[in-house]
Protein backbone atom coordinates (compact mmCIF):
# COMPACT_ATOMS: atom_id res chain seq x y z
CA UNK A 1 0.00 0.00 0.00
CA UNK A 2 1.53 3.28 -0.98
CA UNK A 3 1.00 6.87 -3.11
CA UNK A 4 2.69 6.78 -6.25
CA UNK A 5 3.79 10.00 -8.42
CA UNK A 6 4.53 9.58 -12.27
CA UNK A 7 3.53 12.10 -15.14
CA UNK A 8 3.00 12.16 -18.71
CA UNK A 9 3.06 14.00 -21.76
CA UNK A 10 4.83 16.40 -19.98
CA UNK A 11 8.03 16.82 -17.48
CA UNK A 12 6.86 17.64 -14.06
CA UNK A 13 8.37 16.67 -10.43
CA UNK A 14 6.68 17.30 -7.53
CA UNK A 15 7.89 18.88 -4.73
CA UNK A 16 8.21 17.75 -1.45
CA UNK A 17 7.11 14.27 -2.29
CA UNK A 18 7.45 12.90 1.66
CA UNK A 19 5.53 15.84 3.06
CA UNK A 20 2.72 15.04 0.39
CA UNK A 21 2.43 11.59 1.28
CA UNK A 22 2.01 12.62 5.09
CA UNK A 23 -0.45 15.09 4.35
CA UNK A 24 -2.66 12.68 2.24
CA UNK A 25 -1.87 9.74 4.91
CA UNK A 26 -3.06 12.07 7.38
CA UNK A 27 -6.06 13.26 6.36
CA UNK A 28 -7.51 9.71 5.30
CA UNK A 29 -6.46 8.19 8.63
CA UNK A 30 -8.05 11.31 10.25
CA UNK A 31 -11.52 9.80 8.72
CA UNK A 32 -10.70 6.43 10.19
CA UNK A 33 -9.55 5.06 6.69
CA UNK A 34 -6.43 3.31 5.44
CA UNK A 35 -4.26 4.29 2.82
CA UNK A 36 -4.45 1.77 -0.16
CA UNK A 37 -2.51 2.14 -3.63
CA UNK A 38 -2.70 5.70 -5.09
CA UNK A 39 -1.21 6.65 -7.95
CA UNK A 40 -1.26 10.48 -8.96
CA UNK A 41 -0.57 11.20 -12.64
CA UNK A 42 0.58 14.49 -13.96
CA UNK A 43 -0.02 15.72 -17.08
CA UNK A 44 -1.58 17.98 -19.72
CA UNK A 45 -4.43 19.33 -21.06
CA UNK A 46 -4.16 16.81 -24.44
CA UNK A 47 -3.95 13.88 -22.37
CA UNK A 48 -6.58 14.45 -19.79
CA UNK A 49 -9.36 15.72 -22.30
CA UNK A 50 -8.33 12.13 -24.16
CA UNK A 51 -9.11 10.30 -21.10
CA UNK A 52 -11.59 12.40 -20.57
CA UNK A 53 -13.19 11.38 -23.38
CA UNK A 54 -12.32 7.64 -23.45
CA UNK A 55 -13.66 6.69 -20.16
CA UNK A 56 -16.24 9.01 -19.05
CA UNK A 57 -17.80 10.50 -22.42
CA UNK A 58 -17.44 14.18 -21.33
CA UNK A 59 -15.72 16.22 -23.69
CA UNK A 60 -14.52 19.27 -21.87
CA UNK A 61 -11.34 20.47 -20.19
CA UNK A 62 -10.59 19.83 -16.57
CA UNK A 63 -8.07 20.07 -14.19
CA UNK A 64 -8.90 16.82 -12.17
CA UNK A 65 -9.96 12.70 -12.76
CA UNK A 66 -10.62 10.74 -10.17
CA UNK A 67 -11.33 6.79 -10.57
CA UNK A 68 -12.44 5.39 -6.92
CA UNK A 69 -10.85 1.76 -6.75
CA UNK A 70 -11.88 1.94 -2.78
CA UNK A 71 -13.01 -1.21 -0.50
CA UNK A 72 -14.31 -0.97 2.57
CA UNK A 73 -11.90 1.05 4.46
CA UNK A 74 -8.83 0.78 2.06
CA UNK A 75 -8.70 4.36 0.53
CA UNK A 76 -7.24 3.41 -3.24
CA UNK A 77 -7.59 4.85 -6.48
CA UNK A 78 -5.95 6.98 -9.35
CA UNK A 79 -5.61 10.54 -9.52
CA UNK A 80 -4.92 12.48 -13.12
CA UNK A 81 -4.32 16.00 -12.42
CA UNK A 82 -3.83 18.47 -15.52
CA UNK A 83 -0.93 20.73 -14.73
CA UNK A 84 -2.09 23.05 -17.63
CA UNK A 85 -5.51 23.30 -15.92
CA UNK A 86 -3.86 24.03 -12.30
CA UNK A 87 -1.44 26.77 -14.01
CA UNK A 88 -4.58 28.39 -15.48
CA UNK A 89 -6.70 27.79 -12.38
CA UNK A 90 -4.03 29.53 -10.32
CA UNK A 91 -3.91 32.57 -11.86
CA UNK A 92 -7.78 32.39 -12.18
CA UNK A 93 -8.20 32.37 -8.83
CA UNK A 94 -5.41 35.12 -7.75
CA UNK A 95 -2.77 32.11 -6.25
CA UNK A 96 0.18 30.64 -6.61
CA UNK A 97 0.61 27.39 -8.33
CA UNK A 98 1.76 25.02 -5.50
CA UNK A 99 -1.35 26.29 -3.21
CA UNK A 100 -3.54 25.33 -6.15
CA UNK A 101 -1.82 22.16 -7.29
CA UNK A 102 -2.22 21.26 -3.53
CA UNK A 103 -5.85 21.68 -3.53
CA UNK A 104 -6.27 19.68 -6.42
CA UNK A 105 -4.30 16.93 -4.92
CA UNK A 106 -6.34 17.06 -2.01
CA UNK A 107 -9.53 17.10 -4.27
CA UNK A 108 -8.78 13.80 -5.25
CA UNK A 109 -8.72 12.54 -1.73
CA UNK A 110 -11.92 14.15 -0.27
CA UNK A 111 -13.50 12.12 -3.34
CA UNK A 112 -11.70 8.77 -2.71
CA UNK A 113 -13.44 9.67 0.51
CA UNK A 114 -16.83 9.85 -0.40
CA UNK A 115 -16.91 13.43 -0.62
CA UNK A 116 -19.12 14.52 -3.74
CA UNK A 117 -19.28 18.12 -5.58
CA UNK A 118 -22.18 17.97 -8.09
CA UNK A 119 -24.49 20.23 -6.12
CA UNK A 120 -24.23 23.04 -4.85
CA UNK A 121 -24.56 22.03 -1.14
CA UNK A 122 -21.87 19.61 -1.66
CA UNK A 123 -19.45 21.64 -3.68
CA UNK A 124 -19.77 24.19 -0.86
CA UNK A 125 -18.37 21.35 1.12
CA UNK A 126 -16.22 20.01 -0.67
CA UNK A 127 -14.70 23.34 -0.53
CA UNK A 128 -14.52 23.81 3.40
CA UNK A 129 -12.51 19.95 3.40
CA UNK A 130 -10.52 21.46 0.81
CA UNK A 131 -9.48 24.24 2.76
CA UNK A 132 -9.18 22.71 6.27
CA UNK A 133 -7.06 20.37 4.86
CA UNK A 134 -4.65 23.36 3.04
CA UNK A 135 -4.49 24.84 6.52
CA UNK A 136 -3.10 21.21 7.42
CA UNK A 137 -0.90 21.73 4.51
CA UNK A 138 0.62 25.07 5.69
CA UNK A 139 0.69 24.24 8.95
CA UNK A 140 2.93 21.15 8.95
CA UNK A 141 5.93 23.51 7.99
Amino acid sequence: MAIYFASENIKFDLKNKLKVKKWITDIIKAQGQKVGDISYLFCDDDYLIQVNREYLDHDTYTDIITFDYVEGNVVSGDILISVDRVKENADLFHTTFDQELHRVIIHGILHLLGQADKSEADAAMMRKKEESALALWNSMG
